[in-house]
């Protein structure tokens, strides 16, 4: 069976899968130096020290499935941290805030990351590219009922919410990408104050 056939990394060698991220953080490096467009395949095997683009063409079938695999991979690392402090946090309140601040610290370690989905989510097209960014929306939206029903937020439209703060977030992580040395802790507090106020009850 071909290591590009979507039958997860537990059906890959070890050697599989190492290959497979060399190529993913590759792709990320391509995409940040010289943008999503010029991003190809042997762009990619360059900068991935590999001798042809038949080594790419092996694990993935063409540019879309590869930079699905970018987008798959940054947000598991994206989730690991968020979700444990999340995890950590008690109150819907508290995860509200854990969510924040952990996602503007993972902009901050990861803006390399962070400007290669950017570019990814404004020029692909299909549906999977996008559906991990959905995923998390929904994960917010859930978040941001149960502080509802514990009677911690007030009335509000849970998805307008989590779209006004997936853009504040996205907004953050742009201005991280070309400003690192921004003060990111200022950023998370202050919006993390902010849609506490915005959210919470009485």
């Amino acid at each position: 069976m071909r290591a590009n056939s979507g039958s997860g990394e537990q059906g890959r060698s070890f050697t599989e899968r190492g290959r497979r991220a060399q190529i993913v953080e590759a792709a990320i490096d391509t995409i940040v130096e010289l943008g999503y467009s010029r991003a190809s395949f042997g762009q990619i095997a360059k900068r991935a020290g590999l001798s042809s683009t038949g080594m790419i063409s092996y694990h993935f079938r063409n540019k879309a499935e590869l930079m699905q695999q970018v987008v798959t991979d940054v947000y598991a690392v994206a989730e690991e941290l968020v979700g444990e402090r999340i995890e950590a946090a008690g109150t819907a309140r508290d995860q509200l805030r854990a969510f924040i601040e952990s996602s503007v610290d993972f902009y901050r370690a990861h803006h390399r990351k962070i400007r290669a989905l950017t570019e990814i989510f404004l020029n692909e097209r299909g549906d999977d590219a996008a559906l991990p960014h959905r995923r998390e929306l929904e994960g917010m939206r859930e978040l941001l009922r149960a502080g509802q029903l514990a009677g911690e937020f007030r009335d509000f439209d849970p998805h307008v919410m989590a779209v006004a703060l997936r853009h504040a977030l996205d907004g953050i992580a742009l201005r991280l990408g070309v400003e690192p040395d921004a003060d990111a802790d200022l950023y998370a507090r202050e919006l993390a104050t902010m849609f506490d106020l915005a959210t919470r009850a009485g």
